[in-house]
């Protein structure tokens, strides 16, 4: 999609389709109010009909006037606004210009007595770019068509600049998504691998890939112990985008990428193992991060660290039962092979901490289903170590409306990974806030940096009780790269 800034001359403007934006019950197409006179009785009469319901969606032919037709996107309630409503309605747009196969379409975003104009230009290239993806690598016939975008909003280098990011953003997402996507015979430890290394030679990035010899070597008990039991050996991919001054420190993003999860020995039932194939996702989000990062050219260090396996049972599995020695030197008792990702996390979460003495640890992980028996599957739970830190994630959480929410983690909990035959076991008791245990598991592998570890169970890929969402078709959300970009940006 190309995009472009073009003046506010609506009705003089040559196009496919003119679209604004509605609030409900209004009579008025927001930034068309100069132009009143020029909109026949018909297409008032249409205003009127719509009402301005928040994503309805409204298209009119308009003779005698340049724009071949109209497009009226309902906004809902003015008092109803949040960070999302831009985002969510131009997604709708977008989609119904691809639909009636359009080469081109035109917003008028709604005056800055409605919504900051930064803002609202932001939402609308971010939800019609990420709208108009579609997962359809392996169907013989491909939706091909993706309309070009004039923005008609004065022309300004702060307008410009906001475009550039919202491009980047929703780019990075939608590389995230596409990762998330691909199916397990398709995309291996060693596939995630290859994508570092495209995105770190394309983006000036130092890639270092830790293999499988290298791992067992160096003492990665976890990664070692989970990838063992499939022939797609384990690997571990850090990325180094080092564009701030040279004795600040990083901070170190962590994500989870089990290629497919079988859950090993302890095997998973047969019904929805399909969907496994998300549990690299956590891991895809700090790849499409870094490589957002890296063409921001953001003035920070950061670093991200992917630990991939495949979880597979086999005559070389890891099993319940096992004790394993992990990165940091602690051992861990071994009660259930399904509870893998907490495993090859304490592994790159020791090792972040241990390599670069970062300011912050984050980690994104598909870590418990508990998690979406707690929160369903629109929002992320999260624990952190540091309360500032949370804050800010929570902050930037409000405003890109990827919603998380914090839950505790004190000693009880962290009593309850205690094992009694080594240091600590890599279940809680029983069912019991396995969320949290989970987490207390990871806190172990972490010494004093501020950590934050985002649980995206729920939110990683479109599920029962997934909210819809244009910009967010059936599949991986790319959840936390737009999150952790305006953290990152505002930190």
């Amino acid at each position: 999609m190309k995009i472009k800034v073009e003046n506010p001359n609506n009705l003089k403007k040559k196009t496919a389709m003119l679209c604004g934006f509605v609030l409900e019950d209004s009579d008025k197409i927001l930034g068309f109010e100069n132009v009143d006179s020029k909109i026949n009785p018909s297409i008032k009469q249409s205003i009127k009909d719509m009402s301005g319901i928040f994503g309805k969606i409204l298209v009119i032919p308009t003779p005698g006037i340049p724009p071949q037709r109209i497009l009226l996107a309902g906004l809902g309630k003015k008092e109803k606004f949040n960070n999302d409503t831009i985002r969510f309605v131009s997604g709708k747009i977008a989609q119904k210009a691809r639909e009636l196969k359009l080469k081109e379409f035109s917003i008028i975003p709604p005056p800055n007595s409605v919504i900051e104009s930064i803002s609202s230009v932001s939402q609308i290239v971010e939800g019609c770019k990420m709208s108009l993806y579609k997962f359809d690598k392996y169907k013989s016939k491909k939706e091909n068509s993706i309309p070009d975008l004039s923005i008609l909003i004065s022309k300004s280098e702060k307008i410009l600049k906001a475009i550039r990011i919202a491009e980047i953003v929703a780019d990075g997402a939608v590389y995230t998504k596409s990762i998330g996507n691909l199916p397990p015979n398709q995309c291996m430890p060693a596939t995630l691998a290859n994508f570092a290394k495209i995105i770190s030679k394309k983006n000036n990035m130092k890639c270092n890939i830790i293999s499988k010899n290298e791992l067992r070597k160096k003492g990665f008990g976890g990664i070692t112990a989970v990838g063992q039991g499939s022939k797609n050996e384990p690997k571990l991919i850090i990325l180094e985008h080092n564009r701030g001054s040279r004795n600040e420190k990083p901070i170190v993003l962590v994500g989870k990428a089990v290629t497919f999860d079988t859950g090993g020995i302890s095997l998973k039932p047969g019904e929805k193992m399909d969907e496994m194939k998300f549990d690299k996702c956590g891991g895809c989000t700090v790849i499409g991060i870094m490589k957002a990062v890296s063409e921001l050219k953001l003035p920070i260090n950061i670093v991200g660290i992917i630990p991939s396996v495949e979880n597979m049972p086999g005559g070389e599995s890891y099993r319940p039962g096992d004790i394993i020695k992990l990165y940091s030197g602690k051992t861990a008792e071994i009660l259930n092979t399904d509870a893998e990702g907490r495993l090859i996390l304490a592994d790159a979460l020791s090792y972040g901490e241990k390599q670069y003495s970062p300011k912050a640890i984050i980690d994104f992980a598909t870590l418990t289903g508990a998690c979406i028996i707690a929160l369903g599957t629109n929002i992320a739970g999260m624990i952190s170590n540091n309360d500032k830190l949370s804050q800010k994630i929570v902050k930037s959480s409000k405003k890109t409306t990827e919603e998380v929410w914090e839950l505790p983690l004190n000693d009880d909990y962290m009593d309850m990974v205690k094992s009694d035959v080594a240091d600590m076991k890599n279940v809680g008791i029983g069912r019991a806030a396995g969320t949290i245990t989970a987490a207390a598991f990871l806190k172990n592998a972490i010494k004093d940096t501020p950590w934050a570890h985002i649980d995206i169970a729920g939110v990683a890929w479109t599920q029962v009780g997934t909210k819809e969402k244009p910009y967010n078709p059936k599949g991986a959300t790319g959840f936390g790269v737009r999150l952790i970009l305006d953290y990152l940006q505002n930190t």
